[in-house]
């Protein structure tokens, strides 16, 4: 087992087998709450029910934490813990907006990815099965690019996912820890069985009956012994307590089942400059572009999103007359649909770029002309491809174009790996 923050990649060790994540976002609620009300930060913040009404905390920041507050506890009990604390009953959409993010995040290094609650997910980042990179040098890349969104996040790496959940616990927050091939026997063994999810209180009970208190017993026990007394969950356990479980990270869509791949932005202030809003559209076509190429899909269908307000959605579509990943010919697509809902002086609270429609293509009547354009696309799109290796190997904001600087201008957050 070891914390592999500050290793350079050239360090890691070799992976042999597979590779799994488990991402939890540290405090996410209550860390989201700070970073949108900054005067909040380093102040004990409890999102959750009222006091006065018999709630409970749903999330305690770790300034709350430090009192003794903890997530399920009855909100007079945080009350009397923490008189000093800044309540509020939470913002679920803007929470379910950052978790959408974070989990594209992922999803930009991996299509195996499980998503097992708002703030948590596993991911599969095995070596071949869809990059040859380090399992570790991914997850540094993740929980860096995760707290430029401005929360932050613990990893868990091993072999399977019962070894990852617990190592993602080890050490919070802003932890990695990382737990080599061969080494999960011996990290597990020494731990209490209620480290490992699936035990509760009952089940405890009944392996402490047995003589069972950590892991490693548990590992070692008589499954038939453990079928007797805890049904077949009982030898199931012991697997997991020896590192051997092989379950499988499920892939949230199969490429075949993808149907659309999108982005969006929402503006700190509304927007009514068409300059500003071409630019932003040519912003988020790139993010979208990268997507694509990096799942090997063309789509033919371009969308436009708006809002104006939080309530109303505006959105127009284009058939393209063959598919593309490329922005440098969808996002100009996109632009010309911002005509079509929008008017120059009308406030926009989020735009937002999608491309559907793969495999698809409109009919196309042939010219005798076609041939002197038809190399333009691949010139855009070599260039565009050139463009992901440049900012792959060299950070997000390594290569930037006129547009990128524009839509920075007007205050949007960064969200790395989209940007």
């Amino acid at each position: 087992m070891a914390d592999e923050k500050n290793i350079a990649p050239e360090a890691f060790p070799a992976w042999e087998g597979p590779a799994v994540g488990l991402l939890d976002l540290d405090a996410f609620f209550a860390s989201v709450e700070q970073l949108d009300h900054p005067e909040w930060r380093g102040r004990p913040v409890i999102v959750g029910g009222s006091p006065e009404e018999r709630g409970v905390v749903s999330t305690a920041s770790y300034e709350a934490r430090t009192f003794g507050v903890h997530s399920a506890m009855p909100a007079a009990t945080a009350r009397r813990l923490c008189p000093n604390a800044i309540w509020t009953h939470g913002h679920f959409d803007r929470y379910r907006q950052m978790s959408d993010a974070v989990m594209a995040i992922i999803g930009d290094e991996t299509p195996y990815v499980e998503q097992v609650s708002i703030d948590e997910a596993f991911f599969d980042v095995t070596p071949g099965r869809f990059s040859r990179e380090s399992p570790i040098a991914i997850c540094q890349r993740i929980q860096t690019r995760v707290a430029e969104l401005g929360v932050t996040c613990s990893i868990g790496l091993g072999t399977t996912k019962t070894v990852a959940k617990i190592a993602s616990e080890r050490d919070k927050p802003r932890g990695l820890t990382v737990v080599l091939p061969g080494t999960e026997r011996s990290f597990l063994a020494p731990l209490p069985v209620r480290k490992m999810s699936g035990i509760g209180a009952s089940t405890e009970a009944r392996l402490r009956g047995l003589g069972i208190h950590t892991l490693g017993q548990l590992a070692e026990a008589d499954p038939d012994e453990l079928e007797a007394h805890l049904g077949v969950m009982g030898p199931r356990l012991a697997i997991r307590a020896a590192g051997l479980e092989q379950a499988v990270v499920r892939a949230a869509a199969d490429e075949d089942e993808v149907k659309s791949v999108s982005n969006e932005r929402t503006f700190p202030a509304d927007v009514s400059d068409a300059e500003d809003l071409d630019a932003t559209i040519m912003h988020i076509a790139a993010s979208v572009g990268r997507r694509l190429r990096k799942k090997g899909l063309a789509g033919s269908v371009v969308t436009l999103k708006l809002k104006f307000d939080a309530t109303s959605s505006h959105t127009a579509q284009q058939q393209l007359a063959f598919p593309t990943d490329d922005e440098r010919t969808f996002g100009p697509v996109a632009q010309q649909l911002l005509r079509r809902i929008w008017h120059e002086g009308m406030p926009v609270r989020l735009v937002g770029v999608g491309v559907s429609g793969f495999g698809e293509a409109a009919p196309v009547q042939l010219s005798l002309f076609d041939d002197a354009e038809k190399d333009q696309p691949a010139a855009d799109g070599a260039l565009s491809a050139a463009a992901d290796q440049v900012r792959e190997r060299f950070g997000a904001d390594a290569l930037q174009f006129g547009y990128d600087l524009r839509y920075r201008d007007l205050g949007v957050r960064p969200r790395p790996g989209k940007d």
